[in-house]
């Protein structure tokens, strides 16, 4: 079985306000993304009873997801650089469409987001890096294979939804339908699932 597991999507950053396909530009959280990651450490700091003994803090490499871990490790009391990166947990590849919003990209080529929007777990962008979510999970499997202990993991909505996926607790079509909110955690815990 799983360990207790706590999943936290990175904060808002600009290009989550303008709806642009982010993949893996590596992009900062905004004012509301650093409210939102204070929040999550402080809540996390609650249900942990404010002790983080025996857990293990693993972050995506890019800067969104470590300033949000950064702010989540404060709100817990502890220094914001005690955990590591994994390049696993970083987002779906966007590739030719990274940077772009669906409105700028049907601009230039209509149609060209249909194939998407009819499988969108299954569906690769052009370009030479991207990715499905069917590819990303397969990413995601090992890293979720090797979780020992009791972890607090900071990631991305792509990959959030390869979880929920590979743990059963959603189909791919439901998975790749999901809004993740980026001002709650997701635990993982006895084979349960909750948004906190």
């Amino acid at each position: 079985m799983l360990p207790l597991l706590y999943i936290i999507r990175h904060g808002q950053t600009a290009w989550n306000v303008e709806e642009r396909l982010q993949g893996q530009a590596d992009t900062d959280i905004n004012a509301v993304g650093q409210v939102q990651a204070d929040r999550n450490g402080i809540r996390l700091a609650d249900l942990l009873n404010h002790d983080a003994d025996g857990f293990d803090f693993v972050a995506s490499p890019l800067r969104r997801t470590r300033e949000t871990m950064e702010r989540v490790r404060a709100g817990l009391g502890l220094p914001r650089e005690g955990y590591r990166t994994d390049p696993r947990l970083m987002e779906l590849n966007f590739g030719d469409w990274q940077g772009f919003t669906y409105a700028e990209l049907e601009a230039a080529d209509p149609g060209c987001t249909a194939g998407r929007s009819s499988d969108k777990w299954g569906f690769v962008p052009p370009g030479e890096a991207a990715e499905s979510y069917e590819t990303l999970a397969e990413r995601v499997k090992p890293w979720l294979e090797e979780v020992e202990g009791p972890t607090v993991c900071v990631t991305h909505g792509g990959v959030i939804r390869s979880l929920l996926y590979l743990t059963g607790h959603a189909s791919s079509d439901e998975a790749a339908a999901l809004v993740i909110p980026q001002d709650r955690i997701l635990r993982f815990d006895n084979g349960a699932v909750d948004w906190l």
